[in-house]
């Protein structure tokens, strides 16, 4: 298998499927992740392509397509959380979820990706992040925050994550029924599920059943640059569970970086990928062209 790009790096310039996957033909990629901001329009275009084996798509990243009445900036993967408390909230998720199975069973993808919502609390992270950047994970006022995150989820996490247990149980069926595999990833903000210990209380959950874990390299190693856990913690627990990778640098807490323009050492992730591991290269924009040209060259010489 080959390495995916993930249309999240051009898609927003583009409104229909044909530019999208031409500009990513161009850079030598000819298999391709779904973004989640993409319309219905794009979707079809892109089946089309897929038909006529113009590309491949080995996975897509829910929701996709954009949520019906929802604007492409708006359709962000956690819109409607899985682990809302709103009855109305969690169902519209599970149903625009279920497309984006629907989705990727027409485009004949291995695999979905997946936030699975959060813990409704406050959204610290950026400002824990800001805080680092000035002080160090040392500082009172980080380690304060830190603190006051920690309490916070605690307080409110159980029930929600309950509420994402019912929805996974409502998709996992669904999925199943169209041999599309789920990917669980790890998340970014820290009030999103699941944290690293709710991923094997789900993965437990759910043995036998078509959910696997998906790791995110820059989002694992926000987590240790913050000083919270390590990023090996990650792919020593979780391997053999392993779906697939999104694949991105990181330089201090900036990531979705183009491989090679951060500080993350992509050797790491060796031992752990497997020939059938769905390995896609997740940068965003700013990243250029020529920088995805290089990292490509270089992940697949180093994961041939």
């Amino acid at each position: 298998m080959g390495l995916c790009l993930s249309t999240a790096w051009n898609a927003f310039r583009y409104n229909n499927g044909e530019e999208i996957v031409q500009e990513i033909r161009s850079l030598g990629f000819e298999e391709i992740e779904l973004s989640f901001d993409l319309t219905k329009k794009i979707v079809a275009d892109i089946s089309r392509l897929v038909k006529k084996k113009r590309i491949r798509v080995h996975s897509v990243h829910n929701f996709c397509p954009v949520p019906d009445g929802l604007e492409r900036r708006e359709a962000l993967p956690d819109c409607y959380s899985l682990a809302s408390c709103d009855e109305e909230i969690r169902a519209l998720a599970v149903k625009y979820t279920k497309v984006s199975i629907d989705t990727a069973c027409q485009l004949n993808a291995r695999a979905l990706v997946l936030h699975c919502g959060r813990v409704e609390t406050g959204e610290h992270t950026r400002e824990l992040i800001s805080a680092y950047n000035a002080g160090g994970f040392g500082g009172p006022y980080f380690q304060a925050l830190k603190l006051r995150m920690h309490k916070e989820r605690i307080e409110k996490a159980e029930e929600h994550f309950s509420n994402a247990l019912r929805s996974l149980e409502q998709l996992a069926g669904y999925a199943k029924g169209l041999d599309i595999a789920i990917g669980i990833e790890n998340r970014f903000y820290f009030r999103e599920i699941p944290s690293f210990a709710e991923t094997g209380r789900i993965l437990e959950h759910f043995r036998g059943a078509p959910v696997f874990y998906w790791h995110d390299t820059g989002h694992a190693q926000l987590w240790e640059n913050l000083g919270f856990m390590k990023h090996k913690d990650y792919l020593d627990t979780y391997a053999p569970y392993l779906l697939g990778v999104h694949l991105h640098d990181i330089k201090g807490t900036q990531d979705h970086l183009a491989p090679l323009e951060g500080d993350f050492d992509f050797n790491a992730l060796k031992p752990y990928l497997k020939d059938g591991t769905i390995k896609t290269l997740e940068a965003h924009y700013p990243a250029t062209a020529g920088e995805l040209i290089c990292a490509k060259d270089y992940l697949e010489k180093l994961y041939a």
